[in-house]
């Protein structure tokens, strides 16, 4: 009990410090604006999952979870690693009203750039892969998306930290996409029109985000400047190795199980699993708005850990509890199979929250995004070759084991790694 209260203590103290300050109520609107999207986003899927996993049923989850896989890999190749490294130097120079235009218009430019050679990519696998190719209709309805959100340009809100206005975009993309959910998707057939639906409320929320850049922060789009492109897309390619590498052990497990199990066993790993990813979204989020705060000031970082690291532990342990009811409630009896998957995948949100906490929002933060890069890679090769291990002789279950793995490792590893750096620079500051 002494220690609960000594932590108490502790926490209360810290919120009353930060609630005094500017920077704590710039991160108090932020944060509140963070949690009214994320209940949103919770309360979205809690409407939509049920009635699509019944009308779609196993094999129709499972074809728009594997078009979604491969999206994931475009996504990654688009951002190139500007949702940290953009937002970190606009956050740095928001005050420089020549600079945030001039931002704006170079990750802008090299995200099409980026768009219009993965497109290319993409075509010439969808004509050589036949499992591309049986999924074409899926993969071009999910790909309207992607210039939708270049615009939209969630990463200038957060660099700006004016989270209000992803709020906003993120409520009226949801509610879009849920209200034709239950209009036009009527019966098993109509798995394509998932992701053209939801790709339709990011063109609606595209159009709205403009009109809030030019606005009301007076950006000016500036003419494409090559030269600036390449050096941007050059100084956030750590970055985009540590965000691309996961992809080998995520996406690339359900691509493998694609072609092992089929649709059905991607629809059972895709229910099991997305308990961890709507915690992992909405946690995720939530830890992404400090990452602003923490680009300038990084001595905030120990209690901010600590928090999150129990926040994760708990949630792992209510998903591993109540697995069976929550996807009975979210699926239906069709799915039972997922409880295993998600009572194993539930572990994997604490490396993902250590991952968020040591990588991105201090490793990122302190411009060591090279060491991140190194780890990154380290492990995805190693859940690459697990992937390839546990597949094809577990199918679903082997796809889960590899994702937890993976998960725990490059988090706890960035934590070592972080705490390491720490430890040295107490004793270096000691010894002035």
């Amino acid at each position: 009990m002494f220690y609960v209260k000594k932590m108490w203590d502790k926490f209360k103290s810290l919120f009353v410090r930060v609630r005094q300050s500017k920077d704590g109520r710039v991160l108090g609107e932020n944060l509140f604006y963070i949690t009214l999207m994320e209940i949103a986003r919770y309360i979205f899927p809690l409407i939509t999952i049920p009635y699509l996993a019944r009308v779609l049923g196993v094999v129709g989850v499972g074809k728009v979870a594997f078009a979604a896989a491969v999206m994931m890999w475009v996504n990654t190749i688009i951002n190139w690693g500007f949702n940290s490294s953009a937002v970190r130097d606009l956050a740095q120079n928001r005050d420089d009203k020549v600079f945030v235009s001039k931002h704006f218009s170079v990750v802008l430019w090299s995200r099409m750039l980026l768009m219009v050679l993965t497109t290319v990519v993409l075509v010439i696998l969808t004509f050589v892969i036949p499992k591309f190719r049986d999924i074409a209709d899926l993969l071009m309805a999910s790909f309207i998306a992607i210039p939708a959100n270049i615009i939209a340009s969630t990463w200038f809100f957060r660099g700006m930290e004016k989270m209000k206005y992803n709020t906003i975009l993120s409520v009226i993309a949801q509610a879009v996409f849920t209200i034709l959910v239950f209009v036009f998707v009527r019966d098993e057939d109509d798995y394509v029109l998932q992701p053209l639906l939801g790709s339709l409320g990011s063109v609606v929320c595209a159009v709205i985000s403009v009109a809030i850049i030019k606005k009301e922060f007076d950006v000016k789009l500036h003419r494409p400047d090559f030269k600036q492109m390449f050096v941007q897309i050059k100084g956030s390619t750590d970055i985009f190795i540590n965000e691309l590498m996961p992809n080998f052990y995520n996406n690339f497990s359900a691509l493998l199980l694609g072609f092992y199990g089929g649709a059905a066993a991607n629809g059972i790993y895709d229910a099991g699993k997305k308990l961890c990813n709507i915690f992992n979204t909405i946690h995720g989020a939530a830890i992404s708005t400090f990452f602003p705060y923490f680009s300038r000031k990084t001595h905030r970082h120990s209690q901010f850990a600590k928090i999150n690291i129990v926040v994760s532990v708990f949630v792992s342990l209510l998903i591993f509890i109540f697995a069976p009811l929550l996807i009975h409630l979210f699926y239906g009896d069709k799915f039972m199979g997922a409880v295993l998957v998600a009572r194993i995948t539930a572990f994997a949100l604490v490396g993902i929250t250590l991952n968020y906490v040591y990588g991105t929002n201090y490793l990122i933060v302190i411009h060591r995004e090279h060491l991140l890069r190194n780890i990154t890679i380290v492990v995805s090769l190693i859940g690459f070759g697990v992937a390839f291990l546990l597949i094809p002789q577990l199918g679903v279950v082997g796809a889960a084991c590899t994702y937890t793995i993976s998960s725990l490792l490059i988090g706890v590893v960035p934590m070592i790694v972080s705490l390491y750096i720490k430890k040295n620079e107490k004793n270096i500051e000691k010894c002035k």
